[in-house]
């Protein structure tokens, strides 16, 4: 009898704590319990630390309080100004009704995603492509919104939604690159405009200063030549004013030398007053070639035999009797049939 007694109460131990440890169950700080009774929702979300229910009639749901952060995906759409483009974001929310996020929704995770790509694609479809370029807080406000508000009966909210990338062909890259560059070159150009202008205007005023006294340009050259200089160049490069050419044009030549020496600072260097420079002598001028005798009519006597003076024994001229007319007929061009004979003069 005593024996049959220990065996049941060691028995009952024993359901009790397979019971117990059935029944037992432990939810996390980060966590809260949805229980559920022959599947009806009991009231009452169970806290944090040690818990127990009914085994084999009590089924508890553990649900993540946590922020999730959820990548989306990236979507290709095409923008309000007909560019495709492919753009992916991310996603943060968390859970503020367990009971909501278990009762509600099947998987609240996966229902978020899915509205999340949605949201995402018409976003793309509204908005043009600088606006997801450049406006990216306005259009991450209008996504959360989006996303926010069916959520809210899921016993979700949504914290926080970003555009991480958007992706463009790479001829839309390039045309935006020279597009780039264009701005950036007509911006150069009307800077370096505005800077000539600036320019052209304090040497207008310089210029009217200058103008008051001759002598002001003078110095202003031989500053510049002494700037060239100091560079120790062997060539030096000297600026010759267009009005001096055009007073040139219409000068004498006696004018003209005085000009150039003025701007040369001979007549300053000197200390006298320049003279007009003499004219060159003209050069000599060539002697008028003979004209040419007219040809000799034709004879039908023979040549005259030339004999000329066999040489003395000096180095004496030849004694020539009639030079000049022996020269001329010499130069003169033979005019005559080739039948004609050639006498050659004897030496």
């Amino acid at each position: 009898m005593v024996e049959e007694l220990v065996i049941a109460v060691i028995a009952v131990i024993c359901a009790c704590g397979l019971y117990a440890m059935a029944a037992a169950r432990v939810v996390k700080q980060y966590e809260r319990g949805v229980v559920l009774r022959l599947g009806r929702l009991r009231e009452g979300i169970r806290g944090p630390g040690f818990t127990t229910v009914i085994p084999f009639v009590d089924k508890l749901h553990k649900v993540n309080m946590q922020i999730v952060t959820m990548p989306v995906p990236a979507q290709d759409g095409i923008t309000r100004d007909n560019v495709t483009v492919r753009v992916d974001a991310v996603i943060y929310f968390k859970v503020v009704d367990a009971a909501d996020a278990v009762i509600r929704v099947e998987d609240y995770r996966f229902a978020v995603s899915q509205m999340a790509q949605t949201s995402l694609r018409s976003i793309i479809g509204k908005s043009d492509l600088d606006d997801l370029l450049s406006n990216r807080e306005k259009l991450n406000q209008g996504l959360e919104l989006m996303i926010d508000s069916p959520s809210i009966g899921w016993g979700v909210q949504i914290d926080r939604v970003e555009i991480k990338d958007v992706s463009l062909p790479e001829t839309m890259k390039r045309s935006m690159a020279r597009q780039a560059e264009a701005d950036r070159e007509r911006r150069a150009r009307v800077i370096n405009a505005d800077a000539e202008l600036q320019a052209s205007k304090k040497l207008s005023e310089a210029a009217k200063q200058m103008s008051g006294q001759p002598a002001a340009l003078q110095l202003r050259l031989l500053q510049t030549v002494v700037a060239v200089a100091a560079e120790k160049n062997s060539t030096l490069v000297l600026p010759f004013p267009v009005e001096l050419l055009r007073f040139l044009e219409r000068a004498t030549p006696a004018e003209a030398v005085q000009a150039v020496q003025a701007v040369s600072g001979v007549a300053q260097a000197s200390g006298a007053a320049q003279t007009a420079a003499p004219a060159a002598p003209a050069a000599p001028e060539a002697p008028a070639a003979p004209a040419a005798p007219e040809p000799p009519t034709p004879s039908t006597e023979p040549y005259e035999s030339i004999e000329e003076p066999a040489p003395g024994p000096g180095p004496g001229p030849v004694d020539d009797p009639e030079p000049d007319a022996l020269r001329e007929r010499l130069a003169a061009p033979d005019t005559s049939p080739p039948a004609r004979p050639h006498v050659q003069p004897h030496v």
